[in-house]
């Protein structure tokens, strides 16, 4: 059945594919971004091209996680003009690279306020209305870095990842009386096909990099060649976007809590597999094993 989605962080990279992913599958992919008419109006004409080429529902609206003010109208906009919102794709995120050490306090704010508080705030808009229809999905795009491998240089980011997820965990709970579903999809370290590492941000504090330079220097060039060796053939981006969709695509109640794409096997699936089930464990110990599966509240 088709439904009506909402993708954050959809200018480019994983929201981008799976945005496309989602109507071919036959969904309204709505693919939020901010500045719809300034520096990403060619990310919009490219959607709309998109969409008449291959004959899907493929759309754009304007939304920047950082402002609630701009979420609240994206999430009204979708519902004026399709009458409901089936699921959200929280994937809007920022990656920033350096020394942990030069990243001021202002600095990781603002990590955490794309990577977290961005979320937080279209749970706000939209839930509401999720909660009324007592149905719905809420997917996070994640990172394996959570709970695998993590090399040096991404502290911020990585943090700001794991508070993510620990919100979703949280959230997974509270709305399955509500028949709101969760999953994670857990991305790990493709070093082609997005731009997350291109478009990475860099430390306030320069000062504090050239004592790590001395001796670290060359550090991210080599983990990103060894991320690469480690890549198997025929890993792809799309991968993600192929997940997504199987996600969207599977009967509600029957999703999984969380999907791994890990092509290089960082390690991050085995620690979930385990935390997760600690945590199955623990709603059953303390009788909340209904909260494990969503259903319509009363």
């Amino acid at each position: 059945m088709s439904k009506t989605i909402l993708i954050t962080g959809a200018s480019s990279g994983f929201g981008a594919l799976s945005a496309r992913a989602l109507a071919r599958a036959g969904h309204t992919a709505y693919a939020a971004m901010r500045a719809t008419a300034g520096r990403n109006a060619p990310r919009v004409a490219e959607a709309a091209a998109y969409a008449r080429e291959h004959g899907v529902d493929l759309r754009t609206v304007e939304l920047d996680v950082l402002s609630q003010e701009s979420v609240d109208a994206a999430v009204g906009a979708v519902l004026a003009e399709a009458g409901t919102i089936d699921v959200v794709v929280h994937n809007a995120g920022h990656m920033v690279l350096g020394p942990t050490e030069a990243f001021t306090t202002d600095d990781l704010a603002a990590v955490y306020d794309t990577n977290v508080l961005g979320a937080q705030r279209l749970n706000r808009a939209v839930l509401p209305h999720l909660r009324e229809r007592q149905h719905g999905l809420l997917l996070w795009i994640g990172s394996s870095s959570t709970r695998g491998g993590t090399p040096p240089y991404l502290g911020p980011y990585f943090a700001a990842k794991a508070a993510a997820d620990a919100l979703a965990v949280s959230y997974a709970a509270e709305l399955a009386r509500f028949g709101i579903e969760t999953t994670i999809v857990v991305p790990g370290a493709f070093t082609i096909g997005t731009r997350h590492f291109a478009n990475a941000g860099h430390p306030s504090d320069q000062t504090v990099v050239p004592a790590y330079d001395k001796r670290y220097g060359g550090l991210m060039e080599q983990v990103g060649e060894r991320l690469a060796a480690l890549q198997p053939p025929g890993a792809d981006v799309s991968m993600v976007a192929d997940a997504v969709v199987r996600v969207v695509d599977a009967p509600h109640g029957t999703r999984p809590f969380r999907v791994h794409v890990d092509p290089a096997n960082d390690g991050s699936e085995e620690v979930s597999e385990v935390a997760d089930r600690v945590r199955e464990r623990f709603l059953r110990r303390v009788g909340l094993d209904d909260l494990l599966a969503p259903h319509a509240a009363g």
